[in-house]
């Protein structure tokens, strides 16, 4: 009975915490999409424990909570993943445009010596 308590409440305090990182555009809706999902499919399984042992017992698994917790590690194994391929394609983008602020740097340099140049003859 308190696993099943604290664990509604801990999706129910999940769902309000994403709707208002949501609210306040601190999370992107695309993560917010992938979160909410997450916190709606946690709230069934906290009120009907027993809902994957039959899905456990179909694949050979010992219990449904060994198989949800398998789930999680590879849900969050992926989600890592996949934020590390967000992290290196935006650190890539990044150094593009600072080499790109670089040579417009250069460039504008380049631009105010001619002009100081055409200015003073």
């Amino acid at each position: 009975m308190r696993l099943t308590f604290v664990t509604a409440t801990t999706g129910l305090v999940m769902l309000v915490v994403i709707f208002e990182l949501l609210r306040r555009r601190q999370l992107r809706e695309k993560y917010g999409a992938l979160w909410l999902l997450v916190a709606v499919a946690v709230l069934p399984l906290a009120f009907i424990p027993t809902l994957l042992d039959g899905l456990s017992s179909f694949l050979g698994i010992a219990s449904g909570l060994s198989l949800f917790l398998f789930a999680s590690v590879v849900f969050l194994l992926l989600v890592a993943v996949h934020l590390s391929w967000e992290s290196s394609r935006l650190e890539e983008e990044t150094r593009s445009l600072s080499e790109e602020i670089a040579l417009l740097r250069a460039d504008v340099a380049e631009l105010q010596e001619l002009r100081e140049k055409v200015k003073t003859p």
